[in-house]
């Protein structure tokens, strides 16, 4: 084996070692060193393209992707769909839309973004750190619109627009059927919801479900916390003063802990205030906000593969 051989060897393990370890700076400097030596591998174009969409480097993981793409001997559908990927986060709509038909993807004609129902799935929220999980409504092929209230420490909001990956990550029950999990890659459009962290006393679930159906102008949703964040409680991290209040016959907990996504304060104590007014024994124990920045990315582990498969 040659020099030049052994060297090239030696770059090509070292490249995939790297990205199979999450070393995505690395993978991305070596995969480039690859392409100096050989700059029409479409391999190595097609993982400098993956190294650099969870880099989040759109420009560069579009460029790479599409010239693999050009020096395919066959059709591939990875590139194309990372390229979609990145142009969709680039606001590239007509390179988009011709990716997408080219991977026989039926879309509502017309030009711009698009906005058509693709059903509902999960999506893993910063999934490089910490990974909540909240229902989204997918509005084309690699973005959703957030359905459900985020805790204020994720960075996001009811109605944000997410870019997601193209690779499922495991699947979730939603009530009525096995739907995918997808990462999310980049939040796309912010919501104008705000979250409130809200803490209601009250003796009965019906009370509780009133208040999640009630719907007045500024509120967007409302969500009973309670029992679905379970890893501290929300009133102790808050600081709010109560105690752990529990009926030992029903296992119904008096103190209830919600997400409600409201334009404003003004409407979350609108809404407050005409439930607690509509029947007995309703206490509003308190209104806050909390909301915190989008989790800065970060190495070191494959955080976008399905956690089985690590």
């Amino acid at each position: 084996m040659s020099a030049d051989s052994d060297k090239h060897e030696k770059l090509h393990k070292r490249a995939y070692a790297a990205i199979d370890s999450g070393d995505l700076l690395s993978a991305s400097n070596d995969f480039e060193s690859l392409l100096q030596m050989e700059p029409n591998d479409r391999f190595y174009h097609y993982m400098l393209g993956l190294a650099r969409k969870y880099s989040l480097d759109w420009r560069a993981s579009l460029a790479h992707n599409l010239r693999a793409i050009e020096l395919d001997t066959e059709f591939g559908e990875a590139e194309h769909w990372n390229a979609a990927i990145a142009a969709t986060a680039l606001g590239d709509w007509a390179q988009v839309r011709r990716l997408w038909a080219t991977l026989g993807i039926k879309l509502p004609e017309g030009e711009g973004p698009i906005h058509d129902d693709f059903g509902v799935a999960v999506v893993r929220l910063n999934p490089w750190n910490g990974g909540e999980t909240v229902f989204m409504r997918r509005i084309d092929p690699v973005r959703g619109r957030l359905l459900n209230v985020p805790l204020p420490e994720s960075g996001h909001r009811f109605g944000d627009i997410v870019l997601h990956d193209g690779a499922r990550t495991g699947s979730r029950h939603d009530g009525d059927q096995q739907v995918p999990v997808f990462n999310e890659l980049a939040r796309l459009v912010p919501s104008d919801f705000q979250t409130f962290v809200v803490f209601v006393s009250c003796k009965q679930p019906e009370d509780i479900q009133e208040l999640l159906a009630s719907n007045l102008p500024g509120i967007g949703y409302a969500e009973d916390w309670t029992e679905t964040v379970r890893y501290y409680c929300m009133r102790c991290s808050y600081g709010t003063t109560h105690k752990h209040d529990f009926d030992d016959e029903s296992g119904w907990q008096n103190d209830r802990n919600l997400g409600i996504a409201a334009q404003s304060r003004a409407s979350v104590e609108k809404l407050l205030q005409v439930w607690k007014e509509a029947g007995r024994e309703r206490t509003i124990d308190g209104v806050e906000t909390n909301e915190q920045p989008i989790p800065d990315r970060e190495d070191g582990h494959v955080w976008w593969r399905e956690p089985d498969e690590e």
